[in-house]
């Protein structure tokens, strides 16, 4: 096994930083061997099988072309739990898992949730697993996302209701309920940011969940608003992922629209990540 762990820090090296070659290294190593970081040093002297090795050639080649990995493995870990990723979802990431963190340290008890544009899920089951009391709800305008989203519900041996939603014209969708929790994870890199983003994400996930119009940065914040206001409980809540350039723009927004109680927090990066406010 040391072989082929060598040839893979060989092949990332003009591609990966030392630390994140490692970080490929275990994550190969654990999707085909199920192998901790343990196992990686007491068994390094294995022999893998020539069909073990060509699967890691395959993966080291898609990693040179820089795939992101949780693609090539199809699935990645979240707030603890494993996720199916694909090309139709983005890749979850631990900005947003703040954004989770923040709504249970709230101590607030939710009956009904609402996750839009959920992608793989991750908000909406992530959610569930601490809440298991409450009825939780998602939707995306895409049927591949919620194919996967309702996949991984699945696997988390979750009950979520998911269904499709185009937020900038949701008119003819009616609810069951009303949710006291909409939380949400728009698109917010504007088009003029795409130029300052890593490869790996501009040519391999969905930029239809990234992307807006830098004439209308918050045309999704815009939509939500006002469905939250439609549609949420009086009284709820309302959480949202943001563009950090965009947090006096946000709380302008919504304090316009009639919430209450408007507060953005910083991510463990010291940028404005997440806001909040009372339906």
């Amino acid at each position: 096994m040391l072989p082929t762990i060598q040839y893979i820090r060989k092949e990332l090296q003009s591609v990966c930083s030392p630390e994140e070659t490692e970080s490929m290294v275990r994550l190969i190593f654990r999707h085909l061997k199920n192998y901790t970081l343990t196992d990686l040093v007491l068994k390094q002297h294995e022999t893998l099988s020539a069909e073990e090795k060509q699967t890691v050639v395959e993966i080291t080649k898609r990693l040179k072309n820089s795939e992101p990995i949780q693609y090539i493995l199809g699935e990645t870990e979240f707030f603890g739990l494993n996720f199916k990723v694909n090309p139709n979802v983005l890749i979850p990431r631990p900005e947003t898992e703040e954004l989770i963190s923040w709504i249970l340290e709230s101590g607030e008890v939710f009956q009904n949730i609402l996750d839009i544009g959920t992608g793989s899920g991750c908000i909406a089951i992530s959610l569930k697993t601490k809440m298991m009391a409450s009825s939780v709800y998602a939707c995306d305008i895409s049927p591949e996302a919620l194919n996967t989203a309702h996949e991984n519900a699945v696997r988390n041996k979750l009950d979520i209701e998911f269904f499709p939603i185009d937020i900038l014209n949701h008119q003819e969708v009616q609810m069951p309920v009303k949710p006291d929790l909409i939380v949400s994870n728009p698109p917010y890199v504007r088009e003029s940011e795409k130029q300052f983003m890593a490869d790996n994400v501009t040519r391999f996930e969905p930029g239809i969940a990234l992307f807006v119009d830098d004439k209308k940065p918050l045309v999704y914040y815009e939509a939500i608003a006002n469905f939250a206001k439609g549609t949420g409980a009086p009284g709820g809540w309302l959480y949202l992922e943001i563009n950090e350039s965009l947090g006096p723009e946000m709380m302008g927004l919504l304090s316009s629209k009639g919430f209450e109680f408007v507060e953005i927090r910083k991510d463990l990066q010291g940028k404005d990540r997440m806001i909040r406010a009372k339906i």
